[in-house]
C-alpha cells in the first residue's frame, strides 16, 4: 500500500489566515517519525521550488514526492491555468512525483463562496482540465480531479457530471466527497476505473451537513472539529480501502485531514491526530508497508 502525508494535515494551506504555519523542516520530520515515506507537495512555495533543493530536503527526511494539489479556475478559458499547470508539473516531475491533483478552483479566495457555472463555462472547464492534463503528461505525470468543497465540482451531481464530460480520473477525497453529499464508497464501486489518487479523510457527518446546508463555512466547520482521525468519523475507511484494494487500485493513500491551527494554540495536535490514523489503517491492513 502505497502511503503519503500531505502538508495540509498539518495545518499547512494555500487560503489566507487559515492559521499557524508550521516549518516544512519540522512537517516533513514528523511525517517520517510517523514512518511514513513520501508526502505531497504542500501549496504554492510552502517547499522549495528548484526540483534539486526540493529532492534534497525531502530525501534528508526519507521521503519521496507522491504529487502536488492545485487549485486553478479552469472555467474561464484562461490559458494562465494551463501555463501554471505546466510550471507546477515541471516541478513535480523533476523532484520525482507521480500525479497532479488538479481541483477547479472558483478564482475567489478561500472555499466558502461559490458562485454557479454557465454551461459555456461548464464546458470550458472540462476542455481546460484536459488541457491541463495533456500538460502534465507531458511531463510523465497522470492527472487527477479533485471534487473540493468551495470549487466547480463540489457536489455529487457535479462529480458526475464531470465523469460523464470528462476522461479524467478523479482524486477520491472521502472527506470533501462525504460533505458534497456523495457516498465515496458507493462512487468507488460505481467507477473503480476511474479513481486515480486517493485522499483518505474521516468527518463528522452532523457538521458536514451544516456545510452542505450553507449554515456553516467550510473553514468553520474545520475549526469546529469537521475532521477527525480515521475511524472517528462517518466514512467507512475500511470498506473504503476493501473496495477499492479488491478493484485493483495501485496508486497513492494520502492521509489528508485539513486541519487549522490557532496561532495561539498548541502546535501537537496534528502529529497525534496522524498517529491515530495510522494506527487505525493499521488494523484495518496488517500487512500496510509504509513505502
Amino acid at each position: 500500500m502505497k502511503l503519503a502525508g500531505a502538508p495540509i494535515s498539518w495545518g499547512v494551506c494555500e487560503v489566507p489566515g487559515w492559521g499557524r504555519v508550521l516549518d516544512p523542516g519540522t512537517v516533513l520530520a514528523q511525517m517520517s517519525a510517523l514512518g511514513l515515506r513520501a508526502t505531497e507537495l504542500g501549496p504554492p512555495d510552502y517547499l522549495p521550488g528548484d526540483p534539486d533543493v526540493l529532492r534534497g530536503l525531502l530525501v534528508g527526511h526519507g521521503l519521496a514526492l507522491a504529487g502536488g494539489f492545485l487549485a486553478l479556475p479552469l472555467h474561464t478559458g484562461d490559458r494562465t491555468a494551463a501555463d501554471e499547470a505546466d510550471r507546477v508539473a515541471a516541478l513535480l516531475a523533476a523532484a520525482g512525483a507521480e500525479v497532479l491533483v488538479l481541483a477547479a478552483a472558483t478564482g475567489l479566495d478561500g472555499y466558502d463562496d461559490r458562485p454557479d457555472l454557465t454551461d459555456h463555462e461548464w464546458r470550458t472547464l472540462v476542455a481546460t482540465a484536459a488541457l491541463v492534463r495533456d500538460r502534465a503528461a507531458g511531463h510523465g505525470l497522470r492527472t487527477a480531479l479533485h471534487p473540493h468543497v468551495g470549487t466547480h465540482v463540489e457536489r455529487e451531481a457535479e462529480v458526475e457530471r464531470f465523469l460523464a464530460d470528462s476522461d479524467l480520473p478523479l482524486c477520491l477525497d472521502t472527506g470533501h466527497l462525504l460533505i458534497g453529499g456523495a457516498d465515496p464508497v458507493d462512487l468507488a464501486r460505481r467507477h473503480p476505473g476511474r479513481i486515480g489518487h486517493v485522499h483518505l479523510k474521516d468527518v463528522r457527518a452532523d457538521v458536514a451537513a451544516t456545510v452542505r446546508s450553507g449554515a456553516t463555512t467550510y473553514a468553520a466547520a474545520v475549526r469546529q472539529g469537521l475532521y477527525v482521525p480515521l475511524g472517528d468519523g462517518d466514512v467507512d475507511v475500511a470498506a473504503l480501502v476493501t473496495t477499492l484494494r479488491d478493484a485493483g487500485y495501485d496508486g497513492w493513500f494520502v492521509l489528508e485531514q485539513d486541519t487549522a491551527l490557532d496561532p495561539d494554540g498548541p502546535a501537537d495536535g496534528p502529529l497525534r491526530d496522524a498517529a491515530r490514523s495510522l494506527a487505525h489503517l493499521t488494523t484495518l491492513i496488517p500487512e500496510l508497508e509504509r513505502r
